[in-house]
């Protein structure tokens, strides 16, 4: 059994079909990128794996977990992580207070024990914190950790995305364009990020790109999407060389 299993999801809003019959499967530890032209459903996708849409049919399963009708807050119980194409943090808080907000649905304390804080308390609030300040160090965020998100750069602001949904310690981590509206040289650093979280921590990845050099580089494994379908799906190579696929991206097989 593969670690993410989507089965003939199709998603309809009003008459319109978002995704029709999408299947993925990613094993646990790859990285697999999905592409496609804007509006071809690829964070449709995305948003009925974590729960914030709930496909019309098919099956979503994770790790043996039926996510098809789960909430957002159930798919991050069982390990699922979401870093947003628009960037949905609190731009009033600062990079530590952000993160740790993050680890929230992980402390596990009842409200007696927080009134007093103490034992189980105590404990998950240092481990919350140690946690943390790992992803801080981990994603080189260190010199902004006491600064407020909303004054960042830009770049700076999408790499505290993708150390959120690290703060989770998730087990699949869904990256939505991570490298949209970046620099070269921030686009080589969320790379190098990107190909680290899975090196030191085995964290299985699904990533959505529009830059199809970094997708052809990094991906195990490539899904193309085009209105709502899957077109094609293999290694980097193979998909690049799909005529359905050139077609999709330009208008007509070269």
């Amino acid at each position: 059994m593969a670690q993410l299993e989507v089965e003939n999801v199709t998603l309809v809003f009003g008459g319109l079909a978002a995704l029709s019959a999408v299947s993925l499967r990613v094993e646990k530890g790859e990285l697999v990128s999905i592409i496609g032209p804007n509006g071809a459903g690829k964070t449709s996708l995305l948003n009925c794996i974590s729960g914030f849409y709930h496909p019309t049919r098919g099956r979503i399963l994770f790790e043996g977990h039926d996510l098809t009708r789960a909430s957002p807050h159930t798919a991050t119980r069982y390990g699922i992580a979401r870093a947003f194409q628009n960037i949905e943090l609190f731009s009033g808080l600062t990079v530590l207070e952000n993160l740790l907000l993050a680890r929230y649905p992980h402390l596990g304390y009842r409200l007696g024990a927080a009134a007093v804080y103490y034992g189980p308390a105590q404990a998950a609030e240092v481990r919350a914190r140690e946690l943390v300040e790992e992803v801080i160090d981990f994603m080189e965020l260190e010199p902004y950790r006491k600064a407020r998100v909303g004054n960042l750069p830009y770049g700076v602001r999408k790499r505290v995305e993708v150390a959120r949904a690290l703060a989770l310690d998730p087990k699949l981590l869904l990256l939505d364009e991570p490298m949209a509206g970046m620099t070269l040289e921030e686009k080589e650093d969320m790379v190098r990020f990107i190909l680290d979280v899975r090196a030191e921590r085995g964290t299985t990845i699904v990533l959505i790109e529009h830059d199809l050099g970094v997708v052809m580089d990094i991906s195990d494994r490539v899904y193309v999407l085009d209105f709502g379908e899957v077109i094609a799906e293999g290694p980097p190579a193979e998909v690049a060389e799909n005529p359905r696929v050139r077609e999709a991206y330009v208008g007509g097989a070269a």
